[in-house]
């Protein structure tokens, strides 16, 4: 049996590597990890002998030698995501291509079983709650582009009644490696900069990355679902940025109080700090304006999967934050 890592040396690809080593591989498994990046490049542990690097480009067509066993996974991760902090068309370029190049890599060998991890973001900014049925109404170049990069899945999915096709929609990620919003978060309690941006009750859908990537191998290698389903990755319900600010600190032990910050106030200060390099402190109109907007999204869907969590929030962090000493 081969698993097929596209995005295999980022944040997510680099922790379901380590689960896959640790818990999966049977005599004759082979992890392969297809990334434009190098294994040392990012993302905690280190490059393995047991795993098969190949350094490519998922905006081109794809070509490696390897012997297809008819039980064979894709897990596609490769994208550009990092929101503000690329040109437009760079979104669609990595994004659109790389769905494109991954199905069309699968199809040639004959691969039934893709796991495509899709956002949050093809829902748009909004505080309704959104569950996988709700009309995405994406507003940003990511957001468009994940939505297109679902439906060239679901393209490759009908191509063939034995096509197994999971998409999953994460909130945020974090985690050891991480370096995001949830590391900027810490970092900022941490050093008592941090604060409200114009509330408290902002809601922010997340999921800690280990029990995403175990329940990755809970939904592809435990067990078969023929056809496609899309599975919001979030915990239910979602918490509040106070609630996961008061779990960082129960983690860390944390003792501050975090004051509010008029939003106008903060947005007329990023528009004008962002021009001069906010961006790099987080002081970026884009930035602030999705520190105030709800990512208000169900994850029942995943609660009622049979998936038990690992983790609960403050659980999580104390267990990120072990790997600090």
């Amino acid at each position: 049996m081969n698993y097929i890592i596209f995005g295999g040396c980022g944040f997510i690809g680099t922790h379901l590597i380590n689960l896959l080593r640790r818990e999966c591989l049977n005599t004759g498994d082979k992890i392969f990890s297809f990334d434009i990046q190098s294994p040392e490049s990012s993302g905690p542990g280190k490059k393995f002998d047991d795993v098969i690097y190949i350094q490519g480009d998922v905006r081109k067509p794809i070509n490696f030698s390897f012997k297809p066993t008819g039980e064979d996974i894709i897990f596609n991760f490769a994208a550009v995501h990092k929101t503000p902090g690329h040109k437009d068309f760079e979104y669609f370029e990595t994004n659109i291509l790389g769905a494109e190049n991954v199905t069309a890599f699968a199809k040639k060998s004959g691969i039934k079983k893709i796991l495509f991890t899709s956002s949050i973001a093809p829902y748009g900014p909004a505080e309704d709650l959104k569950t996988e049925t709700t009309l995405p109404t994406p507003s940003s170049p990511y957001g468009i582009s994940k939505l297109v990069a679902e439906k060239i899945h679901q393209v490759w999915q009908v191509q063939s009644p034995l096509n197994e096709l999971t998409i999953l929609r994460p909130g945020i990620v974090y985690g050891e490696g991480e370096g995001g919003n949830m590391t900027r978060l810490y970092k900022g309690i941490k050093g008592r900069y941090y604060f409200y941006a114009g509330r408290k009750d902002t809601i922010k859908a997340c999921i800690y990355v280990k029990d995403l990537v175990n329940f990755m191998k809970f939904r592809m290698i435990e067990n078969n679902f023929p056809g496609c389903e899309i599975i919001n990755c979030t915990f239910e319900p979602a918490y509040t940025i106070e609630e996961i600010c008061e779990a960082i600190k129960a983690a860390a032990g944390f003792k501050n109080k975090i004051p509010v910050v008029n939003g106008k106030l903060l947005m007329f200060i990023a528009r004008v700090i962002g021009p001069l390099g906010g961006k790099r402190v987080g002081i970026h109109p884009d930035r602030v304006k999705k520190l105030m907007v709800s990512t208000n999204i169900s994850g029942k869907k995943l609660s009622e999967s049979g998936y038990k969590f690992l983790y609960d929030l403050e659980g999580s962090f104390r267990d990120w934050f072990s790997s600090f000493k």
